[in-house]
C-alpha cells in the first residue's frame, strides 16, 4: 500500500528532533481521507511531521524495521487488521515508541484492555481535539523515559567500558573473564601489557595526541583480536588481551601476536610513530583459577618484562610476585622519600690529570628507605623515571649538588665544578632551561659551575630537539657533557653539532683497556674524536693503576672512579679538600691515586 507522504532519511536524535519539531509518525489505517484529516491536525500543531501510513500486518513489519519512529497512530478497526494486532506487531519488534488507537468503533472496556496491555491511550475519532493532547503528553512521557534510559545506560557504560576507547575497562574485563572461565576445558592465555617511555610521549606532545594514539592501540588490538578473545584498557597506558589457546598453540605465539600489531607506525599528525609494548602473561588453570589471580600475576610479570629491557615479555613465574611487591613498596616510599628526608646526595670526586687534583664532583642521589634500607640507585631511579616522580627527586638533587657547591666555593675550594646528571623526563621538559636558572639564581652558583649530563642514547632520541634545549642551556653559561659516550649510536653529524663541553667515556670502555686491544682501541678512538671536536675527555670507572696509566698514557683530561675513592658524604669530601688544600700550601701535589 503506497503511503501517503513519503519517509525522510533517518531523523537526527530526539534533542534534534524536539527542538525542530520533525516527527516521524507512523498511521495504521485502511482510509486515506481519514489519515489526510489526522495528517492536517499533526501538522497544526507539528509543521515538519513527517507521516507514513500502512494498513497491515506485513507493511507495519517492513515500516517498523526501515527506520525510527516517534509514534505510532491506529485505527481499531480495518478489514484484515486491528489495532490489538497492530499493537501486538509493535510489541514482537522490541521497540518502545508510544501507541495510540484513534478509532470510532472501539468499546470503552476495549480501549481499557489495550492499555493494559501496552496501548498509551485511546481516542475517539468523533472527539478530535484530543488526539493533539494525548499526542503531546506521551512524547512528552516517552522522551521523558527515554532520557532516564538512555542515562542509565551511560552510567552502566562508564561503569563498564573505558570512556577514550570504548573497551571494557578492568572490572568489566574481569567479569567477563570470569565468565568465559567457566568453561571446563578452557585453556586461556592473559597478556598484560604496557607502552613504554609513553610518559614521553605525552611529555613532547600533549595529552590530546596520547590519547589519539591510545584510541589507535585500542582500535589496532580490538580489530585483531577482539573476536575470539577479550580486548580491554586497564589503564592510563595499559592493556589486557585474552586469548584462547588452541590444541599445541604455546603461549609465547600470542606474545609474538600482539608484537607485530605494534610492528607498523602508528599517524600523529602526520608523522609516524613506533610504539612497543612490554608484556606479561599468565595462563588458565597453571597461574590461576579466577580473572583477579590471573590478571594480577600476568601484570606482575610486565613489571619484570620492564626491569629485564623493554618490548620483551615475560611469562609469569612465582617469584615475580616477590619483585612486584618489592617494586610496589618502592615505588610508594618514593612519594615521600624527600619529606622524610631519607633521600641524599653524595658526590664522587674526579681529578684532572695535568694538574693532579680534585677540580670538581659528580651528584649521586642515595635513597635510605625505612624498611629496605640502603636501596640501590639502579633500584630506585628507572622506577621514578617510569612512575614520573623523577621530575621531583632531579629537581631536589639539582638543587641540594648546587647549594653545597657553592657552600664549598665560599670556603676557598674554588674553582670547583659540580656534574648533575638530567634523567630524560627532565631534559624533555618544555621549561627545563628556565628551571636550572631558576636553581642557578636560587644558589647564586655561577652557571660555569655546573656541568649537566645526558646520555648518548638521550640525545639521539629526537636529535634536533636535543640540539635546540642543548644551546638554550649553553646560553645560561653551564657547561654540558655527554654520559656513557660509546654505549648508545651517535651520529657524528649530530654529534659535533651539539653545543658540548665533556665527553665521558662509558666505564664498560675502561674496566679490560689494560688487557682487551679492542677496548683499548675504541677509547684511543673516542678520545681522538674528543679533541677533534675540542672536548674535555672524562673517563668514568677508574679502579686500578693500569687503567689510570693507560689514560695518563692516551692524554686524557680527567678520571673518575673508585681508585680515588668512593662516593663520599658532604663532610668526607670536605675533609679531603681541606687536606689538598695544605698539600698544596706546602707545595706539594695530591699522588695519583689514594
Amino acid at each position: 500500500m503506497p503511503s501517503l507522504v513519503k519517509s525522510s532519511p533517518e531523523l537526527a536524535d530526539e534533542s534534534a528532533r524536539g527542538a525542530t519539531d520533525s516527527l516521524a509518525i507512523l498511521i495504521v489505517d485502511d482510509s486515506e481521507d481519514d489519515v489526510l484529516l489526522v495528517e492536517r491536525r499533526i501538522r497544526n500543531r507539528f509543521p515538519q511531521a513527517q507521516c507514513t501510513r500502512v494498513d497491515n500486518a506485513e507493511d507495519m513489519r517492513a515500516a517498523l524495521s526501515n527506520r525510527r519512529w516517534d509514534l505510532v497512530i491506529s485505527d481499531h478497526q480495518m478489514p484484515s487488521f486491528d489495532s490489538l494486532a497492530a499493537l501486538e506487531t509493535l510489541k514482537a519488534s522490541g521497540l518502545d515508541i508510544p501507541f495510540i488507537i484513534y478509532s470510532g468503533e472501539l468499546g470503552q472496556q476495549q480501549g481499557v484492555s489495550a492499555m493494559e496491555d501496552g496501548a498509551q491511550d485511546f481516542v475517539y475519532k468523533n472527539a478530535p481535539e484530543r488526539l493533539l493532547p494525548a499526542i503531546e503528553r506521551e512524547l512528552a512521557h516517552w522522551h521523558t523515559r527515554r532520557a532516564k534510559e538512555t542515562a542509565e545506560r551511560s552510567i552502566v557504560r562508564l561503569a563498564n567500558f573505558d570512556e577514550l576507547t570504548g573497551l571494557p575497562n578492568r572490572s568489566q574485563f574481569g567479569e567477563t573473564l570470569d565468565e568465559r572461565l567457566q568453561a571446563a576445558t578452557l585453556k586461556a592465555a592473559i597478556c598484560y601489557l604496557d607502552l613504554d617511555r609513553f610518559m614521553r610521549i605525552n611529555e613532547s606532545f600533549g595529552y590530546a595526541a596520547g590519547d589519539t594514539l591510545i584510541r589507535q592501540v585500542g582500535e589496532r588490538l580490538s580489530a585483531r583480536f577482539a573476536r575470539d578473545g577479550i580486548v580491554a584498557r586497564m589503564g592510563r597506558d595499559e592493556f589486557a588481551v585474552m586469548f584462547v589457546l588452541q590444541e599445541g598453540q604455546h603461549p609465547t605465539a600470542c606474545a609474538e601476536l600482539v608484537l607485530q600489531t605494534f610492528a607498523a607506525p602508528f599517524s600523529l599528525g602526520g608523522q609516524e610513530l613506533y610504539l612497543t609494548p612490554s608484556m606479561g602473561l599468565s595462563l588458565f588453570p597453571e597461574h590461576g583459577a579466577d580473572a583477579m589471580t590471573l590478571m594480577k600475576n600476568a601484570e606482575s610479570a610486565m613489571f619484570d618484562a620492564k626491569q629485564n629491557g623493554r618490548k620483551a615479555f615475560q611469562v609469569y613465574r612465582t617469584e615475580i610476585n616477590i619483585d612486584s611487591r618489592l617494586r610496589l613498596l618502592i615505588e610508594s616510599g618514593l612519594r615521600n622519600a624527600i619529606a622524610r628526608d631519607e633521600m641524599s646526595v653524595v658526590y664522587q670526586p674526579f681529578y684532572d690529570l695535568t694538574q693532579r687534583k680534585i677540580i670538581g664532583a659528580e651528584a649521586l642521589l642515595r635513597w635510605n628507605h625505612p624498611e629496605l634500607g640502603m636501596v640501590s640507585p639502579l633500584r630506585f631511579i628507572p622506577i621514578a623515571d617510569e612512575t614520573g616522580q623523577i621530575l621531583d627527586i632531579g629537581a631536589w638533587a639539582l638543587q641540594q649538588a648546587c647549594a653545597q657547591t657553592k657552600r664549598w666555593q665560599n670556603d676557598g675550594h674554588f674553582p670547583f665544578t659540580i656534574a648533575v646528571n638530567m634523567s630524560a623526563a627532565q631534559f624533555r621538559q618544555s621549561a627545563v632551561t628556565e628551571r636550572v636558572e631558576q636553581v642557578l639564581n636560587d644558589t647564586q652558583l655561577p652557571p660555569a659551575s655546573l656541568e649537566l649530563e645526558i646520555t648518548e642514547t638521550l640525545a639521539m632520541q629526537d636529535a634536533p630537539a636535543t640540539i635546540a634545549t642543548l644551546r638554550r642551556l649553553k646560553d645560561l653559561g653551564v657547561q654540558l657533557a655527554i654520559d656513557d659516550f660509546g654505549t648508545g649510536y651517535s651520529s657524528l653529524a649530530y654529534l659535533k653539532r651539539f653545543p658540548l663541553d665533556i665527553l665521558k667515556i662509558d666505564q664498560s670502555f675502561i674496566r679490560d683497556i689494560h688487557r682487551s686491544e679492542d677496548d683499548a682501541t675504541i677509547v684511543r678512538a673516542i678520545l681522538a674524536l674528543a679533541r677533534a671536536l675540542k672536548l674535555v675527555t672524562h673517563a668514568e670507572g677508574i679502579e686500578t693503576p693500569e687503567q689510570l696509566q693507560f689514560l695518563v698514557n692516551e692524554r686524557c683530561d680527567r678520571v673518575q672512579g673508585f681508585l680515588y675513592g668512593n662516593p663520599l658524604s658532604v663532610a668526607d669530601l670536605t675533609a679531603r679538600m681541606e687536606q689538598s688544600l695544605k698539600e698544596r700550601a706546602l707545595g706539594r701535589s695530591i699522588p695519583a691515586a689514594n
